[in-house]
């Protein structure tokens, strides 16, 4: 195979861990590659560029300003409204979204899965991402999504996509709620077999913060936490600390990029390997960061 060229865009994307995980993909499936970090500051300006590549990863704020230059979109990235993973064929861009899968294998290598209860923190992408990952894997789902005050419109609408995505698929019993923070604390009872956190909160540099209450913890089976900086957030040390199983979010990170090597090239990895790299790349950030491992 000729070398293939590669690249991860976005602005600003000084500190991505991308070259330093998809160097070691490339390397486990001994395919040759020069992969570049770009700055895009304006993305249609930089698309004869891209167009010579043979593939990139896209982050912000790219994921969705490259959708109309897209000659095809896969399913799930149409589902979310949102593209990091992009194939060139003849010059032409083919659009596929990662993250959701990527949250799906992550949770299985650290054996667990999408069950029926999931309580997602957070109505952003990586919300959307999620939620629609958990739907599709799970007939009959039970959702709930956590707002922020102002912010009820947007998870309510994503609700009612995920609604409309349910009755289209014929599914009769699912159930899907949408509550803020303040009544999350309040509720009675109501156990979860999954906690996902997909909002910033606990990330590098503001890593004391913890998105959701002991109380909130204690009544979930298992936590991931979408955060890869710090690796163990305060909400992964609270959890962990009452014995609840826990996924760090390197492991979404790293999973989502080698997802990209199956679109790209029809490439597995075994499990192994993308553990040792989870750890090799969760070093890696320590060190940039001035933590310690």
């Amino acid at each position: 195979m000729k070398t293939q060229k590669a690249a991860v865009i976005g602005h600003p994307i000084g500190h991505t861990m991308s070259p330093f995980i998809q160097k070691r993909l490339f390397e486990l499936s001994n395919i040759p590659m020069e992969y570049q970090v770009i700055d895009v500051p304006d993305l249609p300006a930089a698309l004869p560029r891209l167009r010579e590549l043979d593939c990139f990863n896209i982050t912000i704020p790219h994921k969705t300003g490259i959708i109309p230059y897209l000659s095809d979109i896969c399913e799930s990235a149409r589902l979310c409204g949102s593209v990091n993973t992009v194939k060139v064929i003849d010059g032409r861009f083919y659009g596929y979204t990662t993250d959701g899968a990527g949250a799906a294998v992550s949770l299985s290598i650290h054996g667990l899965d999408f069950c029926r209860k999931v309580l997602i923190l957070g109505s952003g992408g990586a919300a959307r991402a999620i939620a629609f990952q958990a739907a599709v894997q799970q007939p009959d789902f039970n959702i709930t999504l956590v707002h922020r005050e102002g912010s009820y419109h947007k998870a309510n609408a994503l609700g009612q996509e995920l609604a409309a995505f349910a009755r289209g698929r014929g599914d009769k019993k699912f159930r899907i709620t949408v509550m803020s923070y303040r009544e999350l604390e309040d509720e009675p009872d109501g156990g979860y077999g999954l906690l996902v956190n997909t909002t910033s909160v606990g990330m590098y540099p503001n890593v004391n913060a913890c998105p959701v209450s002991e109380k909130v913890v204690r009544r979930c089976d298992a936590v991931f936490d979408a955060v890869f900086n710090p690796g163990e957030t305060e909400l992964l040390k609270l959890a962990g600390s009452l014995g609840k199983k826990t996924v760090p979010g390197m492991g979404m990170l790293v999973c989502q990029a080698a997802y990209s090597h199956k679109i790209w090239y029809d490439t597995e990895f075994r499990n192994e390997d993308i553990l040792k790299l989870i750890a090799d790349a969760q070093a890696e950030l320590a060190v940039r960061f001035g933590g310690e491992e």
